[in-house]
């Protein structure tokens, strides 16, 4: 549930960037709680809210939970690490009212399907926005067969 973390790549890095990251998250919070029946959002403001929430503990306390947690997610493959992100929602729901998660499991499917719909959410940046390279079309090449730059194709 890496929602924050983008290779600056992304067609939301620009000026609105933050804002279209909420809307995401907004988005996969509330199919989440749409599709989850332990998870519950009374409100639009409270998706807002959550989705502010989760951000910022995916942003303060994560990194946290992952250096303690460390030995377990290196035994395990990185599996623990959808239990760290269940741990953040569960703190999340104890933050804000108005969203409200019943048992921890709810917790780790409510972590997968965030995943999930955020991953769904970000194809576009793996298709939109990019820009490809091309060589010049001089022969001025190094000793390894590279021109001195590469110009970016419009």
């Amino acid at each position: 549930m890496q929602i924050n973390i983008n290779s600056g790549d992304a067609f939301y890095s620009g000026h609105g960037g933050c804002l279209t990251r909420l809307v995401v998250l907004s988005i996969a919070v509330m199919v989440g709680a749409w599709l989850l029946p332990g998870v519950e959002v009374t409100s639009f403001w409270a998706v807002l809210i959550t989705a502010v929430v989760i951000s910022l503990l995916d942003n303060l306390v994560r990194p946290i939970l992952i250096v303690v947690t460390l030995p377990v997610t290196v035994v395990t493959l990185g599996l623990f690490l959808f239990v760290v992100n269940a741990i953040i929602i569960l703190m999340a729901s104890g933050i804000v009212k108005g969203f409200d998660v019943s048992s921890f499991g709810s917790a780790l499917l409510f972590s997968l399907v965030l995943t999930a719909v955020n991953y769904l959410l970000e194809l576009p940046n793996k298709y939109l926005g990019r820009k490809e390279l091309h060589k010049r079309k001089d022969d001025n090449l190094d000793d390894e067969g590279f021109t001195p730059y590469e110009e970016i194709k419009d």
